[in-house]
């Protein structure tokens, strides 16, 4: 994750960040220091399993996300994905600030008295209004001066980023020590209740798989009259045209009664039709197909 976010941090900075070097810098420099840290976070909710998890099915019963005998366990799952979420973009924005381009810019544009005064501090006259500029180096501030301006923000901006990353490592290194201390079970037990749950996730994913393709399996040698894949099959179902236009079209889930649903129109049609038409027997030995 590192390695892909100061990679593509600095694709990003050399591509497509060009710097206004205007009253404009500041927006745009936030733009691009938050916006994809903004969708990397978006993105990391959104590739993680519990989200869906936690968010399925909620609105027909919210009991799901607020039990009523653990009314914080929303919280409690929901701070555990959002810490993993943060993971892209807080190396983002550390990446970005420690490189300093998109801070130089942002902060180069701020129009604050406070923060002019400090930064322009023992410098020339039209520095306020030329700090701006110093980003493209088209300032007509003597060099030293320019060179040390662009210095100071880059140091800003590198101890930002520090500071962010201490925040980060001390907040999770907390989080974690605060979780494990109030853990009814011990450091083994721990260890052994991952392993569970890993290896019955693993078990579940197989028998899921096995069970949908044995159900669609007959569902499928109800409408064809054999089993793919078979190697000696008798006789094939020969469906009508109606049958064909029963299984055509778009499927959506559809209830079925309080506990069942339809997952296909194909299933649909298996649940509530006889297998009943032409069938056609196969002659093996002339390899032809003869009508019954």
């Amino acid at each position: 994750m590192a390695l892909l976010t100061m990679g593509g941090e600095r694709v990003f900075s050399l591509v497509a960040f060009r710097c206004p070097c205007s009253n404009e810098s500041f927006r745009y420099g936030l733009v691009f220091l938050f916006s994809p840290a903004l969708v990397l976070l978006v993105i990391g909710y959104f590739l993680n399993s519990k989200t869906w998890k936690l968010f399925t099915g909620c609105w027909v019963n919210p009991r799901k996300i607020f039990p009523r005998e653990n009314i914080c366990h929303f919280f409690y799952v929901f701070g555990q994905i959002t810490l993993n979420a943060l993971v892209a973009p807080v190396m983002w924005l550390s990446v970005a600030l420690l490189n300093g381009t998109f801070y130089e810019c942002a902060m180069s544009g701020l129009k604050n008295p406070a923060y002019l005064q400090a930064l322009c501090h023992s410098k020339s006259e039209n520095c306020f209004e030329e700090l701006h500029l110093v980003a493209c180096d088209k300032s007509s501030l003597p060099f030293s001066e320019s060179d040390e301006l662009k210095r100071t923000l880059q140091a800003q901006s590198q101890v930002a980023g520090w500071l962010l990353i201490a925040v980060v490592v001390i907040t999770v290194f907390l989080s974690y020590c605060l979780a494990s201390c109030f853990s009814p079970l011990s450091f083994l037990h721990f260890r052994y209740w991952n392993s569970y749950v890993h290896n019955e996730q693993e078990l579940f994913d197989e028998a899921t798989e096995q069970h949908s393709r044995l159900y669609a399996m007959q569902n499928v040698k109800k409408f064809f009259g054999f089993v793919p894949g078979s190697e000696n099959v008798k006789e094939i179902r020969i469906p009508s045209l109606r049958e064909w236009q029963a299984i055509s079209g778009l499927a959506f889930l559809k209830r079925v009664d309080e506990e069942h649903y339809d997952y296909s129109l194909l299933h649909d049609w298996a649940l509530k039709e006889r297998a009943s038409g032409k069938y056609l027997r196969i002659d093996e030995d002339l390899g032809i197909i003869t009508q019954l």
